[in-house]
Protein backbone atom coordinates (compact mmCIF):
# COMPACT_ATOMS: atom_id res chain seq x y z
CA UNK A 1 0.00 0.00 0.00
CA UNK A 2 1.29 3.62 -1.08
CA UNK A 3 0.47 5.22 2.44
CA UNK A 4 2.18 8.59 2.98
CA UNK A 5 5.62 7.91 5.31
CA UNK A 6 4.46 11.54 6.89
CA UNK A 7 0.88 10.11 8.03
CA UNK A 8 1.84 6.85 9.11
CA UNK A 9 4.79 7.91 11.00
CA UNK A 10 1.65 9.89 13.11
CA UNK A 11 -0.29 6.60 13.81
CA UNK A 12 0.13 6.61 17.59
CA UNK A 13 -0.71 9.79 17.96
CA UNK A 14 -3.39 9.47 15.45
CA UNK A 15 -4.79 6.07 17.26
CA UNK A 16 -4.53 8.49 20.93
CA UNK A 17 -6.70 11.14 19.06
CA UNK A 18 -9.38 8.85 17.73
CA UNK A 19 -9.27 7.03 21.73
CA UNK A 20 -10.27 10.18 23.15
CA UNK A 21 -13.34 11.09 20.52
CA UNK A 22 -14.39 7.68 21.08
CA UNK A 23 -14.07 7.88 24.83
CA UNK A 24 -16.29 11.10 25.21
CA UNK A 25 -19.20 10.40 23.18
CA UNK A 26 -21.76 13.42 22.04
CA UNK A 27 -25.45 13.04 20.50
CA UNK A 28 -26.37 14.76 17.75
CA UNK A 29 -25.95 18.52 17.65
CA UNK A 30 -24.73 18.22 20.90
CA UNK A 31 -20.65 17.55 20.02
CA UNK A 32 -19.38 20.49 21.45
CA UNK A 33 -16.08 19.38 22.92
CA UNK A 34 -15.57 16.97 19.78
CA UNK A 35 -15.99 20.10 17.76
CA UNK A 36 -13.50 21.98 20.22
CA UNK A 37 -10.94 19.04 19.83
CA UNK A 38 -11.20 19.54 15.91
CA UNK A 39 -11.04 23.64 16.46
CA UNK A 40 -8.08 23.63 18.44
CA UNK A 41 -6.08 20.86 16.12
CA UNK A 42 -7.35 22.74 12.86
CA UNK A 43 -5.88 25.62 15.09
CA UNK A 44 -2.56 24.22 15.54
CA UNK A 45 -1.93 23.52 12.82
CA UNK A 46 -2.44 27.04 11.17
CA UNK A 47 -5.88 26.31 9.73
CA UNK A 48 -8.44 28.54 9.16
CA UNK A 49 -11.78 27.95 10.39
CA UNK A 50 -16.11 28.71 10.62
CA UNK A 51 -17.53 27.06 13.45
CA UNK A 52 -21.09 26.94 14.03
CA UNK A 53 -22.84 25.78 10.71
CA UNK A 54 -25.91 23.04 11.85
CA UNK A 55 -25.16 24.09 15.64
CA UNK A 56 -22.27 22.57 16.22
CA UNK A 57 -20.36 21.84 12.95
CA UNK A 58 -16.53 22.94 11.81
CA UNK A 59 -15.53 23.99 8.42
CA UNK A 60 -11.96 23.93 7.60
CA UNK A 61 -10.11 26.07 4.83
CA UNK A 62 -7.09 25.05 2.95
CA UNK A 63 -5.72 27.14 0.46
CA UNK A 64 -2.85 26.82 -2.30
CA UNK A 65 -2.10 28.64 -5.10
CA UNK A 66 -4.40 30.40 -7.24
CA UNK A 67 -7.36 28.42 -8.90
CA UNK A 68 -10.56 28.43 -7.99
CA UNK A 69 -11.49 24.84 -7.77
CA UNK A 70 -12.60 23.62 -4.66
CA UNK A 71 -13.06 20.21 -3.16
CA UNK A 72 -15.47 19.17 0.18
CA UNK A 73 -13.95 16.40 2.54
CA UNK A 74 -17.03 15.12 5.10
CA UNK A 75 -16.45 13.49 8.34
CA UNK A 76 -19.40 13.29 10.54
CA UNK A 77 -18.69 13.40 14.48
CA UNK A 78 -21.70 12.09 16.34
CA UNK A 79 -22.18 9.59 18.88
CA UNK A 80 -25.44 6.64 18.61
CA UNK A 81 -27.66 6.65 21.94
CA UNK A 82 -26.69 3.14 23.34
CA UNK A 83 -25.09 1.70 26.02
CA UNK A 84 -21.20 0.10 25.08
CA UNK A 85 -20.07 -2.85 26.65
CA UNK A 86 -16.29 -2.70 25.77
CA UNK A 87 -14.31 -2.34 28.82
CA UNK A 88 -11.15 -1.86 27.21
CA UNK A 89 -9.04 1.59 28.65
CA UNK A 90 -10.57 4.28 25.83
CA UNK A 91 -14.64 3.23 26.21
CA UNK A 92 -17.27 5.50 26.72
CA UNK A 93 -17.50 7.50 29.67
CA UNK A 94 -20.54 8.70 28.85
CA UNK A 95 -23.53 5.94 29.91
CA UNK A 96 -25.81 5.51 26.89
CA UNK A 97 -23.29 7.05 24.45
CA UNK A 98 -21.13 5.37 22.41
CA UNK A 99 -19.34 6.01 19.01
CA UNK A 100 -20.75 2.61 17.94
CA UNK A 101 -20.62 3.67 14.04
CA UNK A 102 -16.80 4.65 13.92
CA UNK A 103 -17.51 8.55 13.45
CA UNK A 104 -14.66 8.84 15.93
CA UNK A 105 -12.32 7.18 13.32
CA UNK A 106 -14.16 9.15 10.88
CA UNK A 107 -13.32 12.53 12.86
CA UNK A 108 -9.70 11.29 13.33
CA UNK A 109 -8.73 10.73 9.54
CA UNK A 110 -9.64 13.91 8.22
CA UNK A 111 -7.92 15.52 10.99
CA UNK A 112 -4.65 13.78 10.12
CA UNK A 113 -5.21 14.53 6.08
CA UNK A 114 -5.65 18.20 7.40
CA UNK A 115 -2.54 18.40 9.03
CA UNK A 116 -0.99 16.76 6.08
CA UNK A 117 -2.60 18.98 3.83
CA UNK A 118 -1.80 22.29 5.54
CA UNK A 119 2.30 20.97 5.84
CA UNK A 120 2.62 20.36 2.59
CA UNK A 121 0.24 21.84 -0.05
CA UNK A 122 0.74 20.22 -3.00
CA UNK A 123 -2.16 20.82 -5.04
CA UNK A 124 -3.68 24.56 -6.60
CA UNK A 125 -6.80 25.30 -5.41
CA UNK A 126 -9.31 24.94 -1.76
CA UNK A 127 -10.11 21.97 0.33
CA UNK A 128 -12.99 22.22 2.39
CA UNK A 129 -12.74 20.31 5.75
CA UNK A 130 -16.32 19.29 7.04
CA UNK A 131 -16.86 18.41 10.59
CA UNK A 132 -20.29 17.24 10.37
CA UNK A 133 -22.97 16.85 13.53
CA UNK A 134 -25.81 15.57 13.84
CA UNK A 135 -25.70 12.25 11.25
CA UNK A 136 -27.31 9.80 13.30
CA UNK A 137 -30.78 10.71 12.74
CA UNK A 138 -31.00 14.77 13.44
CA UNK A 139 -29.77 15.32 9.52
CA UNK A 140 -27.12 17.18 10.08
CA UNK A 141 -25.50 17.83 6.74
CA UNK A 142 -28.89 19.33 5.69
CA UNK A 143 -28.76 21.87 8.77
CA UNK A 144 -25.50 22.50 7.46
CA UNK A 145 -26.80 23.01 4.01
CA UNK A 146 -29.34 25.57 5.77
CA UNK A 147 -26.90 27.56 7.39
CA UNK A 148 -24.91 28.24 3.59
CA UNK A 149 -22.42 25.39 3.70
CA UNK A 150 -22.10 25.78 -0.11
CA UNK A 151 -23.06 29.44 -0.57
CA UNK A 152 -20.14 30.08 1.81
CA UNK A 153 -17.89 27.28 1.04
CA UNK A 154 -18.47 27.26 -2.83
CA UNK A 155 -17.04 23.74 -3.99
CA UNK A 156 -17.03 21.75 -6.91
CA UNK A 157 -17.92 18.49 -5.65
CA UNK A 158 -18.39 16.57 -2.26
CA UNK A 159 -16.96 13.23 -1.25
CA UNK A 160 -17.42 11.42 2.08
CA UNK A 161 -16.00 7.87 3.61
CA UNK A 162 -17.37 5.42 6.05
CA UNK A 163 -15.74 2.08 7.56
CA UNK A 164 -17.42 -1.30 6.85
CA UNK A 165 -16.84 -3.84 9.01
CA UNK A 166 -16.61 -7.66 7.52
CA UNK A 167 -14.11 -6.95 5.20
CA UNK A 168 -10.18 -7.37 5.42
CA UNK A 169 -8.30 -3.84 6.10
CA UNK A 170 -6.59 -2.49 2.79
CA UNK A 171 -9.83 -2.68 0.77
CA UNK A 172 -11.90 0.46 -0.75
CA UNK A 173 -14.89 0.27 -2.15
CA UNK A 174 -16.93 2.89 -4.60
CA UNK A 175 -19.92 2.84 -6.98
CA UNK A 176 -22.04 4.96 -9.32
CA UNK A 177 -25.55 5.31 -8.58
CA UNK A 178 -27.48 4.96 -5.55
CA UNK A 179 -24.97 3.08 -2.08
CA UNK A 180 -27.74 4.01 0.55
CA UNK A 181 -31.46 3.56 0.87
CA UNK A 182 -33.78 6.60 1.64
CA UNK A 183 -35.41 6.54 5.56
CA UNK A 184 -38.99 6.89 5.90
CA UNK A 185 -41.05 6.12 8.76
CA UNK A 186 -45.07 6.04 8.71
CA UNK A 187 -47.80 5.70 12.14
CA UNK A 188 -51.22 4.64 11.06
CA UNK A 189 -53.80 4.70 13.78
CA UNK A 190 -56.94 2.92 13.31
CA UNK A 191 -60.34 3.67 15.23
CA UNK A 192 -62.78 1.26 15.51
CA UNK A 193 -65.40 0.88 18.44
CA UNK A 194 -64.19 -0.69 21.18
CA UNK A 195 -66.26 -3.95 23.51
CA UNK A 196 -66.66 -6.86 24.92
CA UNK A 197 -64.90 -10.01 23.39
CA UNK A 198 -67.39 -12.14 24.01
CA UNK A 199 -69.83 -9.80 21.83
CA UNK A 200 -67.88 -9.15 18.58
CA UNK A 201 -70.80 -7.99 16.87
CA UNK A 202 -71.47 -5.08 19.04
CA UNK A 203 -67.96 -3.66 18.33
CA UNK A 204 -65.62 -2.82 15.53
CA UNK A 205 -62.33 -4.76 15.88
CA UNK A 206 -59.42 -2.52 14.28
CA UNK A 207 -57.15 -5.66 15.27
CA UNK A 208 -58.31 -7.93 12.15
CA UNK A 209 -58.18 -4.53 9.73
CA UNK A 210 -54.42 -4.00 11.03
CA UNK A 211 -53.73 -7.49 10.48
CA UNK A 212 -54.64 -7.49 6.92
CA UNK A 213 -52.85 -4.33 6.17
CA UNK A 214 -49.80 -5.68 7.29
CA UNK A 215 -50.31 -8.85 4.24
CA UNK A 216 -51.18 -5.96 1.98
CA UNK A 217 -48.22 -3.66 2.49
CA UNK A 218 -45.90 -6.77 1.08
CA UNK A 219 -48.23 -6.49 -2.21
CA UNK A 220 -47.06 -3.19 -3.10
CA UNK A 221 -43.31 -4.52 -3.03
CA UNK A 222 -44.69 -7.31 -4.69
CA UNK A 223 -47.11 -6.43 -7.31
CA UNK A 224 -46.87 -2.43 -8.20
CA UNK A 225 -42.74 -2.21 -7.91
CA UNK A 226 -40.75 -3.31 -10.96
CA UNK A 227 -39.22 -6.20 -10.30
CA UNK A 228 -35.58 -4.74 -10.89
CA UNK A 229 -36.01 -2.05 -8.26
CA UNK A 230 -35.34 -2.35 -4.50
CA UNK A 231 -37.95 -1.39 -1.92
CA UNK A 232 -38.48 -2.61 1.35
CA UNK A 233 -41.44 -1.70 3.65
CA UNK A 234 -41.48 -2.87 7.51
CA UNK A 235 -44.10 -3.24 9.77
CA UNK A 236 -42.05 -3.38 12.75
CA UNK A 237 -44.63 -2.16 16.07
CA UNK A 238 -48.34 -3.24 16.40
CA UNK A 239 -49.64 -1.63 19.80
CA UNK A 240 -53.25 -2.18 20.92
CA UNK A 241 -55.51 -4.06 23.53
CA UNK A 242 -55.66 -3.91 27.06
CA UNK A 243 -57.23 -6.65 28.19
CA UNK A 244 -58.05 -9.82 26.96
CA UNK A 245 -61.74 -9.87 27.10
CA UNK A 246 -61.36 -6.59 25.70
CA UNK A 247 -61.89 -5.45 21.84
CA UNK A 248 -59.86 -1.99 21.54
CA UNK A 249 -61.25 1.21 20.47
CA UNK A 250 -57.60 1.69 18.10
CA UNK A 251 -54.72 0.11 16.86
CA UNK A 252 -51.35 1.72 15.86
CA UNK A 253 -49.02 0.36 13.17
CA UNK A 254 -45.47 1.57 12.54
CA UNK A 255 -42.60 0.96 10.37
CA UNK A 256 -40.60 2.04 8.24
CA UNK A 257 -39.98 2.24 4.00
CA UNK A 258 -36.65 2.08 2.27
CA UNK A 259 -36.23 2.77 -1.22
CA UNK A 260 -33.07 4.01 -3.88
CA UNK A 261 -34.86 6.51 -6.30
CA UNK A 262 -38.06 9.06 -4.56
CA UNK A 263 -40.37 8.17 -7.75
CA UNK A 264 -40.53 4.84 -6.29
CA UNK A 265 -40.68 6.19 -2.54
CA UNK A 266 -43.80 8.77 -3.83
CA UNK A 267 -45.52 5.26 -5.30
CA UNK A 268 -45.29 3.24 -2.56
CA UNK A 269 -46.47 6.63 -0.35
CA UNK A 270 -49.34 6.57 -2.61
CA UNK A 271 -50.02 3.04 -2.43
CA UNK A 272 -49.65 2.70 1.05
CA UNK A 273 -52.24 5.59 1.98
CA UNK A 274 -54.70 4.06 -0.48
CA UNK A 275 -54.83 0.99 0.88
CA UNK A 276 -55.09 2.16 4.28
CA UNK A 277 -57.65 4.33 3.76
CA UNK A 278 -60.12 1.49 1.72
CA UNK A 279 -59.45 -1.34 3.78
CA UNK A 280 -60.70 0.92 6.95
CA UNK A 281 -63.30 1.93 4.88
CA UNK A 282 -64.39 -1.38 3.92
CA UNK A 283 -64.47 -2.69 7.58
CA UNK A 284 -66.28 0.46 9.13
CA UNK A 285 -62.96 2.12 10.68
CA UNK A 286 -61.21 5.45 10.06
CA UNK A 287 -57.35 6.01 10.07
CA UNK A 288 -55.04 8.38 10.59
CA UNK A 289 -52.01 8.15 8.34
CA UNK A 290 -48.64 9.97 8.70
CA UNK A 291 -45.81 9.30 6.46
CA UNK A 292 -42.40 10.65 7.53
CA UNK A 293 -39.32 11.10 4.99
CA UNK A 294 -36.01 11.35 6.78
CA UNK A 295 -33.11 10.66 4.98
CA UNK A 296 -33.68 11.15 0.63
CA UNK A 297 -31.00 7.86 -1.23
CA UNK A 298 -27.20 8.70 -1.37
CA UNK A 299 -26.41 8.48 -5.16
CA UNK A 300 -23.17 9.45 -6.12
CA UNK A 301 -22.17 10.51 -9.78
CA UNK A 302 -20.46 8.97 -12.22
CA UNK A 303 -17.60 10.78 -12.94
CA UNK A 304 -16.88 11.54 -9.31
CA UNK A 305 -17.40 7.87 -8.16
CA UNK A 306 -14.77 6.83 -10.50
CA UNK A 307 -12.34 9.18 -10.11
CA UNK A 308 -12.50 7.91 -6.73
CA UNK A 309 -11.66 4.65 -7.60
CA UNK A 310 -8.76 5.42 -9.54
CA UNK A 311 -7.22 7.26 -6.26
CA UNK A 312 -8.02 3.87 -4.24
CA UNK A 313 -6.11 2.40 -6.52
CA UNK A 314 -3.22 4.48 -6.69
CA UNK A 315 -3.02 3.19 -3.00
CA UNK A 316 -3.72 0.07 -2.39
CA UNK A 317 -3.87 -1.30 -6.46
CA UNK A 318 -6.96 -1.78 -8.56
CA UNK A 319 -7.38 -5.17 -7.31
CA UNK A 320 -8.36 -3.99 -3.67
CA UNK A 321 -11.12 -1.69 -5.05
CA UNK A 322 -14.67 -3.25 -5.32
CA UNK A 323 -18.17 -2.08 -6.26
CA UNK A 324 -20.10 -1.37 -3.33
CA UNK A 325 -23.23 -3.52 -2.84
CA UNK A 326 -25.70 -1.04 -2.41
CA UNK A 327 -27.48 -1.60 1.01
CA UNK A 328 -30.91 -0.55 3.12
CA UNK A 329 -29.47 1.37 5.55
CA UNK A 330 -29.77 5.24 5.05
CA UNK A 331 -26.98 8.34 5.56
CA UNK A 332 -27.55 12.01 5.69
CA UNK A 333 -24.58 12.78 3.15
CA UNK A 334 -27.87 12.53 0.49
CA UNK A 335 -28.59 15.77 1.14
CA UNK A 336 -25.05 17.22 -0.11
CA UNK A 337 -25.03 14.83 -3.14
CA UNK A 338 -28.22 16.47 -3.75
CA UNK A 339 -26.69 19.69 -3.78
CA UNK A 340 -23.41 18.90 -5.59
CA UNK A 341 -21.86 16.07 -7.30
CA UNK A 342 -19.44 13.87 -5.06
CA UNK A 343 -18.96 10.25 -4.21
CA UNK A 344 -19.53 8.58 -0.51
CA UNK A 345 -17.17 5.75 -0.57
CA UNK A 346 -16.19 2.75 2.07
CA UNK A 347 -13.16 1.62 3.64
CA UNK A 348 -12.86 -1.66 5.11
CA UNK A 349 -12.92 -1.78 8.34
CA UNK A 350 -11.46 -5.83 9.33
CA UNK A 351 -13.26 -8.68 11.12
CA UNK A 352 -13.17 -7.47 14.54
CA UNK A 353 -9.75 -9.10 15.46
CA UNK A 354 -7.78 -5.39 16.36
CA UNK A 355 -10.44 -4.92 19.54
CA UNK A 356 -8.14 -4.47 22.48
CA UNK A 357 -8.86 -7.40 25.31
CA UNK A 358 -11.71 -6.11 27.28
CA UNK A 359 -14.02 -5.73 24.27
CA UNK A 360 -17.56 -7.17 24.31
CA UNK A 361 -18.62 -10.31 23.22
CA UNK A 362 -20.91 -9.22 20.32
CA UNK A 363 -19.38 -8.65 16.99
CA UNK A 364 -17.87 -5.59 15.45
CA UNK A 365 -20.38 -4.31 13.64
CA UNK A 366 -21.81 -0.94 12.91
CA UNK A 367 -24.11 -0.15 15.78
CA UNK A 368 -23.23 -3.19 18.25
CA UNK A 369 -22.24 -2.42 21.54
CA UNK A 370 -19.10 -4.33 20.83
CA UNK A 371 -17.90 -2.17 18.33
CA UNK A 372 -14.36 -0.45 18.18
CA UNK A 373 -13.12 1.35 15.18
CA UNK A 374 -9.60 0.40 13.68
CA UNK A 375 -6.95 2.62 14.39
CA UNK A 376 -5.12 0.47 11.20
CA UNK A 377 -7.31 2.50 9.24
CA UNK A 378 -6.33 5.64 10.32
CA UNK A 379 -3.21 6.67 8.02
CA UNK A 380 -4.79 4.91 5.16
CA UNK A 381 -8.03 6.86 5.30
CA UNK A 382 -6.05 9.93 5.65
CA UNK A 383 -4.00 9.33 2.85
CA UNK A 384 -7.05 8.63 0.64
CA UNK A 385 -8.23 11.87 1.39
CA UNK A 386 -4.97 13.42 0.91
CA UNK A 387 -4.81 11.98 -2.45
CA UNK A 388 -7.93 12.74 -3.30
CA UNK A 389 -7.89 16.15 -2.83
CA UNK A 390 -4.26 16.62 -4.40
CA UNK A 391 -5.40 15.24 -7.70
CA UNK A 392 -8.58 16.77 -7.94
CA UNK A 393 -6.50 19.95 -7.47
CA UNK A 394 -3.59 19.42 -9.44
CA UNK A 395 -2.13 21.95 -11.27
CA UNK A 396 -0.92 19.60 -14.65
CA UNK A 397 -2.33 16.78 -16.19
CA UNK A 398 -3.45 13.80 -13.78
CA UNK A 399 -1.58 10.27 -14.24
CA UNK A 400 -3.97 8.06 -12.28
CA UNK A 401 -3.83 3.80 -12.85
CA UNK A 402 -5.98 2.87 -15.49
CA UNK A 403 -9.20 1.27 -13.22
CA UNK A 404 -12.59 -0.18 -15.01
CA UNK A 405 -15.44 2.45 -13.97
CA UNK A 406 -18.01 0.43 -11.63
CA UNK A 407 -20.80 0.64 -13.04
Amino acid sequence: MNIIDAIAQQSPALAALRRDIHAHPELCFKEVRTADVVAQKLTEWGIPMHRGLGTTGVVGMVKNGTSSRAIGLRADMDALPMQEVNTFAHTSTSPGKMHACGHDGHTAMLLAAAQYLSAHRNFDGTVYLIFQPAEEGGGGAREMIKDGLFEKFPMDAVFGLHNWPGSDVGYFAASPGPVMASSNEFKITLHGKGGHAAMPHNAIDPVPVACQLVQAFQTIISRNVKPIEAGVISVTMIHTGEATNVIPNSCELQGTVRTFSLDLLDLIEQRMQHITEHLCTAFGLTAEFEFKRNYPPTINSAAEANFCRQVMASIVGADKVLVQEPTMGAEDFSYMLLAKPGCYAFIANGDGTHRDMGHGGGPCMLHNPSYDFNDALLPLGATYWVRLAETWLSPGPTHLPAISPAG
